[in-house]
């Protein structure tokens, strides 16, 4: 059996930590995809102050994910904590949602971007 078929079918046991890593990876590449929709989805929604603040709001939030879930070492290796980046990622998404939601109810509330 080639190696990605075992672990796709291993992620709720993963036999090492690189079959466990690379459950992780498809966990956040769906969450990163998620965000990545819902992002564009509320960006049609809003006026230009609003895209601009959505995406200052963005580009902070980026800034904050990096250097919570992620650093380098004095070896200058680069380590991302994948669970940490995912949660982060989800709520974010969550974040995005609840905004769309808003626009589409109530209108679009630029106060509430950042």
């Amino acid at each position: 059996m080639p190696y990605p078929v075992l672990a796709d079918s291993n992620c709720d046991h993963p036999q090492n930590d690189f079959d466990g890593l690379y459950c992780l990876n498809k966990i956040y590449l769906q969450a990163d995809k998620d965000l990545n929709q819902s992002y564009s989805e509320l960006k049609s929604l809003l006026d230009e102050e609003g895209k601009k603040l959505l995406k200052k709001g963005q580009l902070a939030w980026i800034e904050g994910r990096n250097s919570n879930c992620s650093y380098r070492d004095t070896l200058n290796e680069f380590f991302v904590n994948m669970d940490c980046a995912t949660r982060t990622t989800i709520e974010r998404t969550r974040f995005l949602q609840d905004r769309k939601r808003e626009c589409i109810s109530s209108g679009c509330l630029n106060s509430r971007l950042q």
